[in-house]
């Protein structure tokens, strides 16, 4: 799309819309040091396993914070939980999910940098339960997980003195730190064009990838499946990218490697619209192209696969003159 006017204004799940992402104002960014608080969590098994944390104060009275909130779920959890841990003084910054690939990327690796950067990264406590991505992200920059504190999957924790952040995912001076911090400004001119392809992926695949491919070839395009590369793999590819096309996806994060002015070009359903990559690639400094798709499948609209008229790929395109 080549007019903001073209964009949705449906706010959706996200609080603001597609149309809102140029003149969206941040949340502010605070870190506070609070008495006497609880962490609890869960995964629910419904979700996919994803992640629930949710911190509350000595009287009982939970935090309300992005991604970290009292649900029901956490008095169930905590009505059959065990005794609860104890540590004198630890800092928390795990969110929901936070081992989904884009909400580590851009919510969490912010934070730990800004802690680095605030001399306060020894109280730190790190889930025991992390991906490969997270575990190489950290070591890339020279910090070893198993320096960090962790806590018993098993109980609720109490801390004496508690650390928290309140942090905007889609803040541009926080995310600007992570490619800062992996030495992306470093890299020589970017030159290369990536496809991200979804082939493999259980849900949101492009039915017609092989369609777009015939249009993308030849124009010198690369098409990787991201999941055959390491994190340090895909940091060094990304460095290297000018030109990013992927159907909406974790993927399109790494788009935060790319240096500054890259061209990245999102295939998404409008129908329901998710406007979290044009805000990260508002914020990292990038130009932004959304392709509408059509969804296919009776199933969540998180699940269903995409399908995309190539004459829409093809005049993309051509106006970017790649």
């Amino acid at each position: 799309m080549a007019s903001r006017d073209q964009l949705p204004d449906d706010q959706g799940w996200w609080g603001y819309s597609f149309w809102d992402v140029p003149e969206r104002t941040s949340d502010e960014t605070f870190i506070a040091t609070v008495p006497d608080c609880l962490i609890t969590w869960y995964k629910d098994p419904d979700k996919k396993n994803d992640f629930y944390p949710a911190i509350l104060n000595k009287d009982s009275r939970a935090f309300d914070m992005r991604e970290l909130r009292f649900r029901p779920l956490h008095a169930t959890t905590l009505s059959r939980s065990p005794k609860p841990a104890r540590l004198k003084k630890a800092t928390w910054f795990i969110e929901r999910v936070y081992h989904n690939h884009s909400h580590w990327l851009t919510a969490h690796m912010p934070r730990l940098l800004l802690l680095r950067e605030q001399g306060l990264l020894d109280q730190v406590i790190l889930p025991p339960e992390r991906s490969a991505t997270i575990d190489d992200s950290l070591r890339l920059l020279g910090l070893k997980p198993e320096d960090f504190q962790s806590y018993d999957p098993d109980r609720p924790l109490i801390v004496d003195e508690l650390t928290i952040l309140g942090t905007d995912r889609f803040r541009p001076e926080l995310l600007q730190m992570v490619p800062e911090a992996y030495g992306v400004h470093e890299a020589p001119a970017p030159h290369r064009k990536v496809f991200i392809s979804r082939l493999r992926a259980a849900r949101r695949r492009l039915v017609n990838e092989e369609e777009v491919w015939k249009l993308l070839e030849p124009q010198g395009f690369e098409r990787v499946l991201m999941e055959d590369l390491s994190f340090e793999e895909q940091v060094r590819l990304m460095r290297e990218t000018a030109v990013l096309v992927a159907p909406h996806g974790a993927g399109l994060t790494n788009m935060m490697f790319c240096p500054k002015g890259a061209d990245i070009i999102e295939i998404a359903d409008l129908g329901f619209p998710n406007p979290n990559f044009y805000a990260l690639a508002a914020a990292m400094g990038h130009r932004y192209w959304l392709i509408p798709a059509t969804s296919l499948g009776d199933v969540h609209p998180l699940e269903k696969d995409l399908q995309v008229d190539p004459v829409l790929v093809s005049e993309t395109l051509n106006q970017m003159k790649v």
